[in-house]
């Protein structure tokens, strides 16, 4: 299959016509139109410092219902004991530049470029990218950023630098996500990690399906805030 060179307009190709891999496109920008229209398509960026952008459409696609997320007996005791506090949309700043210096700790270079941390900002402040953050003694110690269309939540990255901390933070996020009727939150990739909180695989196909029925079930963008 090729790989298509994107033009300045915000359109892209049918997902359907990526690589085994899943790689779409390449090239363009993060301006806002063109993120949401990526997103609306299933399409994500996922590139690093030596690459252009590059647009991936996976297949299969691992995704998480909230409403079924797994929690150990462990980790319900830690949520319960109450030694994170947890907010939402409190300091995404914080979360991205936490998910992108946990990347470069690990040696692996970092996908969230400088570039990337202030196109996901402004689709924060439009209202379309939301953070969960873990906090303990009034620092931040872990959380997790993503992007809501519609009713599907497209999650990116996580990260902690106490343990449980992102766990906790991503619990409250996918029961956050349930009881707004969220139908799933898109996993990107599959790792063991997410496979033990519930995301299962599924096929290009019924994932886009799916998307353009949590398209259809739309609210207003804006900033979230936990329930009382």
């Amino acid at each position: 299959m090729p790989v298509f060179q994107l033009p300045y307009e915000p359109v892209f190709p049918k997902p359907s016509l990526a690589e085994p891999g899943g790689l779409l496109a390449v090239g363009g920008d993060l301006r806002l139109e063109r993120l949401l229209a990526a997103y609306r398509r299933g399409i994500f960026p996922w590139y690093d410092e030596r690459s252009p952008i590059l647009w991936w459409s996976p297949d299969p696609r691992p995704i998480l219902f909230p409403g079924l997320v797994h929690v150990s007996k462990r980790l319900a005791r830690t949520i319960r004991s109450g030694r994170f506090a947890v907010t939402l949309d409190t300091d995404f700043a914080g979360v991205i530049r936490g998910c992108a210096g946990t990347s470069r700790t690990a040696g692996d270079g970092t996908w969230i470029v400088p570039e990337m941390m202030e196109a996901y900002e402004r689709l924060h402040q439009a209202g379309y990218a939301h953070s969960v953050e873990a906090w303990q003694d009034g620092e931040l110690v872990g959380g997790a950023y993503g992007v809501a269309i519609g009713k599907a939540f497209f999650g990116e990255s996580m990260f902690h630098r106490v343990t449980d901390a992102s766990k906790v933070a991503f619990v409250t996020l996918c029961r956050h996500l349930a009881g707004q009727g969220f139908h799933f939150l898109d996993c990107q990739q599959t790792t063991g990690h997410l496979c033990r909180f519930g995301a299962v695989e599924v096929r290009r196909g019924e994932f886009l399906k799916r998307l353009d029925l949590a398209r259809q079930d739309a609210g207003e963008p804006g900033p979230w805030r936990l329930s009382a």
